[in-house]
């Protein structure tokens, strides 16, 4: 089930107890990889689940096992530092359907001997989290100290609160919603269709194929990286500047530096990520609507919880706008939740959660103390 190239911690859900995924399909057995820090005390009040984003994966504060790259969240992961390692006890899972070791399009369908493909079931931004619950399950975790993740890792978040409410003791969802926005979704969908578009592809079966759709991939992520950043933020760093010449070249060549550091962005990208879970946790990312799941009733998806919220925005995040988390926090004050805000101001646009920020590491520390003391978890 695992692809060759995973390594790291596994739990494996058997065939006799599947999961029922949200399109009606039982599917098992399902591989979940994923990272610990830190250590477990006696009651395991203080695990820390850390849901990535869409690109992320389980290697969150050690080096990422194919490019040699620091984990995505050091920062701020680790011995001393906000989610501290000595205080806290840290999971990251890679996502169902995602390429680093857990079930995935390019895992190896029981059934068939060969790669999923396109037979893997459509999942959701529930499913991941469903699979993520067994894994607490199977650590016996009752109770998440907190639940954290910025973007899609967001979503996994709420997902968390609305379906598990009596597990979360306080969640921090970051420059996230509670739905993708036309907007987001017609990003996704050029990705998808530069993807399927690239001959390589073969109707999603290259692998037994031996191909990779890499162009097509490549200009998906071009695409999705402009919508990660803000215009101050590109224009700081590339303005009009030209790349390695003196004039223009009246050419299709990258003249501009911005052309050439995308397509940097996107031949480095399909080294490590998988075209075919691209198009499966973009379309996750596309249904994912919790008013939607509840009659259209945002508060409703909170109704009676007892978690202890911190949303986080950016100001310079046009993906994941600031009114969508005032929207949420609505919605949390309408169920009477115990719920702050922040609206950063940052002009780094929306992968400024990924990046150094102070006022977020501040809010992030700030929060956390204050619920540790009141869950009774003591620092060394």
């Amino acid at each position: 089930m695992t692809a060759p190239d995973s390594p790291g911690q596994r739990f494996e859900i058997p065939a006799d107890r599947p999961l029922k995924l949200d399109s009606g399909v039982e599917f098992g057995p399902v591989t979940v990889a994923y990272r610990t820090y830190g250590a477990p005390n006696a009651d395991k009040s203080n695990a820390i689940l850390v849901c990535h984003a869409l690109t992320g994966d389980q290697f969150v504060a050690d080096t990422h096992p194919v490019t040699g790259k620091p984990g995505w969240w050091e920062a701020i992961v680790g011995p001393g530092k906000i989610l501290d390692t000595d205080r806290y006890w840290i999971i990251c899972a890679n996502v169902l359907g995602g390429c680093m070791g857990s079930s995935g399009p390019k895992s190896i369908d029981p059934a068939t001997g060969q790669p999923y493909g396109l037979k893997f079931p459509v999942i959701t931004i529930g499913d991941m989290v469903q699979a993520q619950a067994r894994l607490l399950d199977h650590l016996g975790i009752g109770q998440l100290f907190c639940v954290i993740g910025g973007s899609m890792g967001g979503m996994q978040v709420l997902d968390w609160v609305s379906t598990y409410p009596e597990r979360v003791f306080a969640a921090i969802p970051i420059a996230t919603s509670y739905r993708h926005s036309a907007q987001n979704i017609a990003f996704h969908e050029v990705g998808r269709q530069a993807i399927m578009a690239d001959p390589d592809w073969r109707g999603g079966d290259y692998l037994s194929a031996g191909t990779l759709p890499h162009r097509g991939l490549a200009v998906a992520r071009m695409a999705a990286h402009v919508t990660y950043l803000s215009e101050q933020a590109l224009h700081r760093k590339f303005g009009r500047r030209l790349q390695n010449r003196a004039a223009l070249s009246y050419g299709f060549d990258a003249d501009f530096q911005v052309e050439s550091y995308l397509r940097h962005q996107g031949s480095t990208f399909v080294d490590r990520f998988d075209a075919n879970s691209y198009l499966y946790i973009t379309r996750a990312m596309d249904y994912f609507d919790l008013q939607a799941e509840h009659g259209g009733s945002l508060p409703a998806a909170f109704e009676g919880t007892k978690t202890r919220f911190c949303v986080v925005s950016f100001t310079s995040d046009w993906l994941f706008p600031t009114s969508e988390s005032r929207t949420l926090v609505h919605a949390l004050n309408a169920v009477a939740a115990n719920v702050s805000f922040v609206e950063i101001v940052s002009d780094k646009g929306h992968d400024a959660f990924l990046l150094d920020e102070p006022d977020l590491h501040n809010t992030l520390q700030g929060f956390l103390n204050g619920c540790a003391e009141r869950r009774g978890l003591r620092g060394k």
